[in-house]
């Protein structure tokens, strides 16, 4: 993030243009490899250990190399040593600027020390950015007398630079009573905190496509449904990891189904983030009240079903998918098929969900926990009193451990974490099916 401050100081100083800044940072992208990528270069891990470790930090907040240690995968020594090979992206930026631009050393030196005093950044805090450590850097443009509010931000911050980009930067917070928006997508959590965690799209609505393509793996061009589903779970995955947290400190949270509005106004007491990416901005908006609404008629974000497909002789077996979020269909989907089974029909909330059961019979049924009209653990119920045989796998994202021991409870077989990871998916269907 550094990196991305320090260059827009430039241009504003006009030291460098814009055409230069990105010949920079198109550099800098190319020197610094993700620690993964280096760890499998290396032969300390494998592709698929990678992938584990990758996957389990959408359910952990930590670091790639602090996962890569705790589950043994690496050791202190071998990190280290991948860290340095990584190198810094400070380090390499300067030296980057300093042959681009033929920029001396002492005048990068001179021009640090105003950037600082023009910021009021603390020595501390200039370490922290070097560093592009969220920790230390969350805390100066994110502060807020109430803590969760920064928690979500240093937790938003995070997920966008492992799922879509580290080309990013923030300005300061800023606490608001009312936004006049483009387009608002999210979430509402409900229980000992009653917040609203959302993505805004003021002007131009590039960084929020980003965000979208990036945690979809999609191509989305312009807003519209596909974009807010997307959105909607990449908020959830936020979400997910905050209710984990606050529960480890004795709060429950409960996750309720996605929202998007368009072209209408967020009225109550509030805090938003600007963030830019790819030097576009996005707000990232968190409520600080119960009474905060975010619109007043949302957008209808059904995704319409894809038709079921054809069983044949070598079907390993067959599926219902049950999710609103068409992306996470889709993902599922594709997966499944691509292993051999049959998805018979999907479903986008509880009640279609239960009616394709009693309809198509299928050997497994998904339900996603979090649903409009009907959510998963209601649509177990009634799936598990019509067929008390029915192998039933939940899908669920962090944070929700009492739902999914409800479900379990319930009669429920194995339940899967969301974002989706293709061993986990297939090894928890195939143990069903066994079984």
């Amino acid at each position: 993030m550094f990196c991305q401050l320090f260059g827009k100081f430039l241009i504003e100083k006009e030291i460098i243009d814009r055409d230069k800044y990105k010949s920079i940072m198109e550099r800098l992208a190319e020197s610094r490899a993700k620690l993964g990528v280096i760890a499998v270069a290396d032969g300390i891990i494998t592709d698929k250990q990678a992938n584990e470790i990758n996957h389990l930090q959408t359910t952990k907040d930590a670091r790639f190399g602090e996962i890569a240690v705790g589950e043994g995968y690496m050791t202190e020594e071998q990190l280290d040593v991948l860290l340095k090979k990584q190198g810094s992206a400070y380090a390499i930026f300067l030296s980057v600027l300093s042959e681009a631009a033929d920029i001396s050393v002492s005048k990068v030196d001179e021009l640090l020390k105003e950037f600082q005093k023009e910021h009021g950044f603390t020595d501390e805090d200039m370490d922290g950015l070097k560093n592009d450590d969220l920790e230390q850097i969350v805390p100066i443009f994110a502060f807020s007398s109430k803590s969760y509010v920064t928690d979500i931000c240093r937790l938003a911050l995070a997920n966008i630079e492992r799922f879509v980009t580290s080309d990013f930067y923030i300005d300061r917070i800023k606490h608001i009573s009312q936004l006049e928006y483009r387009c608002l997508a999210g979430q509402k959590l409900e229980g000992d905190l009653d917040i609203i965690v959302g993505f805004a799209s003021v002007g131009e609505q590039t960084a929020i496509v980003d965000i979208a393509n990036g945690f979809s793996h999609s191509n989305i061009s312009n807003l519209g449904i596909e974009v807010y589903d997307a959105i909607g779970e990449f908020t959830n995955c936020i979400s997910g990891l905050f209710a984990t947290a606050l529960s480890k400190k004795g709060s429950m949270l409960e996750i309720t189904p996605q929202f998007a509005y368009e072209n209408q106004f967020a009225k109550g007491d509030a805090y938003v983030l600007p963030i830019h990416i790819h030097d576009s901005e996005v707000l990232l908006f968190i409520s600080a009240s119960d009474e905060t609404k975010a619109g007043d008629m949302p957008v209808v974000r059904k995704i319409m079903a894809k038709a079921g497909g054809e069983v044949t002789l070598d079907s390993k077996g067959t599926v219902v998918i049950v999710d609103d979020s068409g992306m996470s269909r889709k993902i599922l989907r594709d997966i499944l098929e691509e292993a051999g089974y049959a998805v018979l029909a999907e479903a986008t909330d509880g009640l279609e969900g239960v009616l394709a059961y009693k309809t198509y019979y299928p050997d497994i049924i998904t339900l996603d926990i979090t649903m409009p009209n009907m959510d998963g653990t209601e649509a177990l119920k009634e799936i598990k009193a019509y067929d008390s045989n029915a192998k039933v796998i939940m899908i669920t994202a962090a944070g929700q451990q009492h739902k999914v021991i409800e479900a379990l409870k319930l009669g429920a077989k194995r339940f899967i974490t969301k974002p989706f990871d293709k061993e986990e998916i297939l090894k928890n269907i195939e143990e069903v099916l066994e079984g």
